[in-house]
């Protein structure tokens, strides 16, 4: 492992008021909220890794050289470390998990309670200093091509620009991502498909189906 980096205080905000992803923000309804002890419990195993700390996505992400390696982020059910090239890495634990059936590059370790992150706290550590290997060697992920029919155009598009909504997508369950995924693609025109995906962004985000309340 490589020497602690800075304590960003961008992060220090997120942890004390939310992400700001939706209404719920300065509000102890907010998810972070929910896994305050556990977030601050990985916080220092992150930074031990010697890894940048900055805000992105409204969330907190730590970078090896401007790439980005890993996410810290609160779901409703669970908090998560979430490794961009997580299918690179060996997983000799078996503890890193695909977000979703058709996640190619991320795979993500979840948490629920601080004593199972104390527990862990080697082998994180250890699976972050593989991620940072894997920076430095340059590795990429081979993509397999995916059925447009499965992801629209518009959806993978957003994916791209917020890497965290493609991960709360991933964490629905099958049956809410298709329900989701089938009223996009039902829109004839591009825009409307747009549209429909932004209309429902924070339903995702929060971990709801397109009729959940």
């Amino acid at each position: 492992m490589t020497n602690s980096s800075a304590m960003n205080p961008a992060i220090d905000l997120y942890l004390a008021e939310g992400c700001g992803r939706c209404p719920l923000w300065q509000t102890p309804q907010c998810k972070v909220h929910d896994w305050q002890a556990e977030l601050k419990a990985l916080r220092p195993i992150l930074l031990s890794s010697g890894l940048t700390e900055e805000l992105k996505w409204k969330m907190p992400c730590y970078t090896f050289e401007n790439n980005n390696v890993v996410l810290m982020s609160a779901f409703k059910e669970y908090c998560a470390l979430s490794f961009f090239k997580g299918a690179l890495l060996k997983d000799p634990q078996g503890i890193l998990e695909k977000p979703g059936e058709n996640t190619q590059a991320a795979r993500l370790i979840r948490f629920t309670n601080v004593q199972q992150i104390v527990d862990l706290a080697p082998v994180i550590g250890a699976y972050i200093a593989e991620a940072i290997a894997v920076e430095k060697a340059g590795l990429t992920v081979e993509f397999k091509p995916i059925d447009e029919l499965a992801i629209p155009a518009e959806l993978q598009a957003k994916f791209d620009e917020d890497p965290a909504f493609q991960m709360a997508f991933e964490a629905l369950t099958p049956g809410r991502q298709r329900g989701y995924i089938l009223h996009f693609v039902g829109a004839k025109q591009s825009s409307t498909r747009t549209s429909r995906i932004a209309k429902y962004m924070q339903k995702i985000f929060d971990g709801q189906g397109m009729y959940d309340r």
